[in-house]
């Protein structure tokens, strides 16, 4: 969206470690966090060079980016469909796979390259078309959720 995006982030849990024996305490301080650390960093530098190109100075986010564990298949599968449905949320299209800056686009064309883990998402959905029922249940509460 024009003034905000998601990301759907897994960070796996066999990380290598290597050569840290006393690894106490790394996640308790958000600065500390491999995951969060790397976000930050990211946005840092995206701001940067962002700021550099365009001969500007100062904040580019108004704020810093939240995050929420997902803890349960459900709410993976929320998520994921929220994601997806959000531009039309906000009435940027009227179909979700329309939006060119989703990766909507790339799990309707499984073919296609891509950079995404595509076939993951079907461990948390029984096959594509339950995928795509489940879409189309919440766009259509979605439209009709105003109505009410």
């Amino acid at each position: 969206m024009p003034n905000h995006f998601h990301l759907l982030v897994g960070v796996r849990s066999e990380l290598d470690l290597s050569g840290f024996q006393n690894l106490t305490g790394l996640t308790k301080h958000p600065s500390k966090n491999p995951a969060i650390k790397g976000f930050t960093d990211f946005f840092n530098s995206y701001t940067k060079a962002f700021n550099k190109r365009f001969e500007r100075k100062g904040n580019l986010f108004i704020r810093s980016f939240r995050r929420t564990p997902i803890l349960n298949e459900r709410q993976w599968q929320e998520t994921f469909l929220y994601i997806h449905i959000n531009p039309v949320k906000h009435g940027f299209v009227k179909d979700h796979i329309n939006w060119k800056w989703s990766s909507g686009y790339a799990y309707q064309n499984m073919t296609k390259y891509s950079n995404l883990e595509r076939e993951y998402y079907l461990n948390f959905f029984d096959g594509r078309e339950h995928v795509q029922n489940m879409m189309k249940v919440k766009k259509e509460w979605l439209m009709n959720k105003d109505l009410e």
